[in-house]
């Protein structure tokens, strides 16, 4: 079975001799709970696994349950082997953060080597208690969608396979049938997401507001768009700190973000249009419903799925790192993303050929900013296949 980069990090962690919480935190169905039954099965680890995510109603009695069942394994520990307890979805517990606390701090006050791994859906995880109840405890193992490396690597993928089905292990087996891999996307992985992770977890006022600016992320990946303009588009009484509430939502989610327009200001940035970007591109093919042949015909959708799947491999490869993205723009002229990774600036335009893009953004931005390095993916520049297969903290090493 494929094991994804993370795994060797996280098999390397349990067998450190100071103990840290590993918390794995990423979208659905991109592999943590793979990723952490592969730890389990890692040479020398003992562990107990057990998930939240059943439809019996868990409390926190079931978190302290599962710790003692670990501790009685601990015996059984000794040398060069770990024992290793795995929550999975114990995000779903209410005040589940300040147990944990009580009783990892019982197991280091016994200096008993009890090592933890918490699995969780998105950031949502981290907003429901990890900064405030176990500063200090933990490290956060980042598991993004699945990159056009690992892709090809597993299922033998070509680059058009990806730009159009995305980085979704689950439904690599579906795409033979269309409608069928359509059907798992939407109602797998979009629905759930939205309807367990977002609106379950966050007070959310107007879930069909939500739902619709998700719609409206998949039509317009890749272009800015102000908050006053998405209202339109949404039709809805709401308002733009709404909108902005609701699209942290869906990045926390690993649904959709907004990303902040580039200018050397973070007032002015966070001031800034977004620019909405997929997570996933499968997203967008789910959402538009175009069958492969549709979608490669057309030359402007097909251009819209390259640049989202370049935004999209840039955003996952720089989570849980210092590397921050961005678009640019004056005027006329644009640069589709910005890597900055303090005072390190990489530009990068895609030109996928739906359009006579020009490099004058490219040639503006260079001159106000002087960014380390200028790259064309696409065209007369680097391949679109060798920029997905590289990591984005290569640009800007």
């Amino acid at each position: 079975m494929y094991k994804r980069p993370q795994y060797r990090a996280v098999v390397a962690r349990l067998r450190e001799p100071r103990r840290f919480i590993q918390v794995l935190t990423g979208p659905r169905q991109t592999g943590k709970t793979t990723l952490a039954q592969q730890a389990i099965n890692a040479p020398g680890i003992i562990a107990h696994y057990a998930t939240a995510d059943e439809p019996a109603l868990k409390d926190l009695a079931w978190v302290e349950q599962q710790w003692e069942t670990a501790r009685a394994l601990l015996p059984r520990a000794n040398g060069r082997k770990s024992l290793l307890l795995v929550l999975d979805e114990v995000q779903k517990i209410t005040g589940w953060s300040e147990t944990v606390k009580r009783l990892w701090d019982e197991d280091s006050a016994k200096s008993l080597d009890l090592r933890v791994m918490i699995l969780g859906s998105s950031a949502l995880l981290l907003q429901q208690g990890l900064a405030e109840s176990l500063a200090g405890r933990f490290e956060v193992v980042p598991v993004t969608h699945w990159s056009f490396a690992e892709m090809r690597a597993a299922f033998g993928w070509n680059v058009e396979q990806y730009v159009f089905y995305g980085g979704y292990p689950g439904a690599a087996a579906l795409i033979s049938d269309g409608e069928r891999w359509q059907q798992y996307i939407g109602s797998s992985l979009i629905e759930t997401t939205i309807s367990r992770d977002i609106l379950l977890m966050r007070r959310v006022d107007k879930p069909a507001l939500l739902r619709r600016l998700f719609e409206l992320g998949c039509t317009y990946s890749g272009q800015v768009l102000s908050y006053q303009k998405m209202l339109g588009q949404l039709q809805d009484a709401g308002n733009t700190t709404t909108l902005a509430h609701y699209l942290s939502l869906l990045d926390s989610a690993g649904l959709v973000t907004g990303l902040s327009k580039y200018s050397g200001q973070t007032v002015r940035q966070r001031a800034s249009s977004p620019k909405l970007l997929v997570m996933n591109t499968g997203l967008m093919t789910a959402s538009h419903g175009l069958s492969f042949n549709e979608a490669r015909g057309d030359p402007s959708h097909w251009g819209r799925l390259v640049e989202s799947a370049v935004g999209a491999t840039i955003a996952n490869g720089l989570l849980g790192s210092r590397g921050r993205l961005f678009y640019w723009a004056a005027g006329d002229k644009d640069v589709d993303f910005v890597l900055a990774q303090g005072k390190n600036l990489v530009a990068v335009e895609v030109k996928s050929g739906s359009a006579k893009k020009t490099t004058a953004g490219l040639s503006l931005f260079a001159k106000r900013y002087r960014p380390a390095k200028s790259v064309l993916v696409g065209g007369d520049g680097i391949p679109v296949s060798d920029f997905l297969l590289t990591p984005p903290l290569k640009w800007i090493e």
